[in-house]
């Protein structure tokens, strides 16, 4: 038994590690600057439940008796914590550090992608939880089914050697890890540029011992030097092929080697999240028929396509949606539901605005229909350093010229004297946990 500290312990990597070693016995304290500024942060609550010790993030709360801490990567070196940490002469892990030596203890399955590896980790799990394969799984979104008042859905401790991760690209760990099986869906511009993303998901390919899965409809993936794949695919040929598609507006029927599938969620993207676990599943010797029993059981992971409000009238999600790919996924669903909508985006942070600003505007204006809006809400700022030289006036002013509606709105609450102008209301951005009760707000005042 370990004492571990987590410094930045909100975080959802850093909160799913924590989680997954407290159930296996360690003692688990712990900070994090969004609990202090939110002492009711329902994730600070749900750790505390657990028996998790949180702490003020000043340094107050951390001494020699940690045989190791574990540091988010959005804890700056100069923070009270990394200095006392190192006076103390307590070993320093990185989170993706850390996790790296965690894969290395399991026959890991690791989800990567540029979009949906939240979701395609978390069905995943939840599937051979179900197959009573009793995996482990430290992810970033939270399953909905497996939250209770002491996990937030992020994690899972079975019994097996099996865990599934979700393998993010954003700080280059990826190609550290060693695992089993790989699943690469798709390759498109988020934390990195394209082409450096390629050379990590080649190196993962690499690593990967025994079976790679990728999505055979992605081009960028057709560039990238993979060794014998097994693919999934909805428009060109593959192993496991989706065929007779019915998108439903809420769900999704289709058919794989002639066997009836249904799927509890919406869209093409969502299709593909399912055909990749149903493709390592088959692989791994789960019958597909016996796949089509448990896979309308699983109803997503939060935050993705959450439907707040759907009276008839009025439509109101909540989603995660926050890279060029996955807003027009979420945009090219949402169309087909319904018209009149009103599109509420947060940028997820300065960098991440500054490298995706053009996708951003592209997406929008290929998107917003003459019947629709958008409204940019500021840039969403967790603290610490960055250079603040973009807003979401650079990215507003370029879809206007392009003749799509669009503003920007510097208070948020602003919008709930505006809900007669339009009928449907999507809410999206990644990071910032209030955006679910903005999103709950517009849903109740709408009724």
């Amino acid at each position: 038994m370990s004492r571990i500290f987590f410094s930045g312990i909100g975080g959802s990597g850093m909160s799913a590690i924590a989680g997954f070693m407290a159930d296996r016995g360690h003692v688990i304290a712990g900070s994090d600057r969004s609990f202090d500024m939110s002492p009711d942060n329902p994730i600070c609550r749900i750790m505390k439940a657990k028996g998790i010790t949180i702490v003020p993030q000043d340094s107050s709360g951390i001494d020699a008796s940690y045989d190791f801490a574990v540091f988010s990567t959005a804890v700056e070196d100069d923070q009270p914590e990394a200095i006392k940490a190192g006076q103390l002469g307590i070993p320093v892990k990185t989170r993706p550090g850390y996790l790296s030596e965690i894969v290395q203890e399991f026959r890991t399955v690791a989800v990567a992608g540029t979009s949906g590896k939240s979701t395609m980790a978390g069905m995943l799990a939840f599937l051979m939880d179900k197959f009573g394969l009793k995996p482990n799984f430290i992810g970033g979104g939270r399953v909905k089914q497996f939250r209770t008042t002491s996990n937030p859905g992020n994690y899972l401790s079975g019994s097996s050697d099996l865990l599934v991760i979700e393998a993010c690209e954003s700080d280059g760990s990826i190609v550290s890890y060693h695992p089993s099986y790989s699943i690469i869906a798709n390759l498109s511009l988020d934390h990195n540029p394209v082409e450096k993303t390629a050379g990590m998901f080649e190196t993962l390919a690499s690593n990967t011992r025994d079976l790679l899965v990728i999505g055979g409809d992605d081009t960028n993936l057709h560039k990238c030097r993979f060794d014998k794949p097994v693919r999934f695919s909805i428009h060109t040929s593959s192993e496991y092929q989706a065929q007779a598609i019915e998108y439903q507006p809420f769900s999704t029927n289709f058919k794989l080697h002639d066997i009836n599938f249904r799927l509890s969620l919406p869209g093409e993207y969502n299709l593909y999240n399912a055909l990749s676990c149903i493709a390592l599943l088959s692989e791994m010797g789960i019958p597909l028929r016996d796949i089509t029993d448990v896979l309308p059981q699983f109803s997503g992971i939060e935050r993705r396509f959450d439907v707040y409000l759907n009276s008839g009238k009025n439509l109101v999600i909540d989603d995660y949606a926050h890279n060029p790919h996955k807003i027009e996924s979420l945009m090219e669903t949402v169309k087909k539901i319904c018209h009149s909508i009103c599109y509420i985006f947060q940028p997820h942070g300065f960098g991440p605005a500054r490298l995706m600003k053009q996708g951003y505007i592209e997406a929008f204006i290929r998107n917003l229909r003459e019947e629709d809006h958008l409204i940019l809400l500021p840039i969403f700022y967790a603290g610490g350093t960055t250079q603040k030289d973009i807003s979401s006036e650079d990215i507003a002013k370029e879809i206007q010229a392009a003749g799509r509606s669009a503003e920007v709105l510097h208070e948020r609450t602003l919008i709930f004297s505006r809900l007669k102008e339009w009928d449907n209301y999507i809410v999206f951005g990644a990071r910032d946990e209030t955006l679910s009760d903005f999103t709950r707000e517009i849903a109740m005042r709408l009724q």
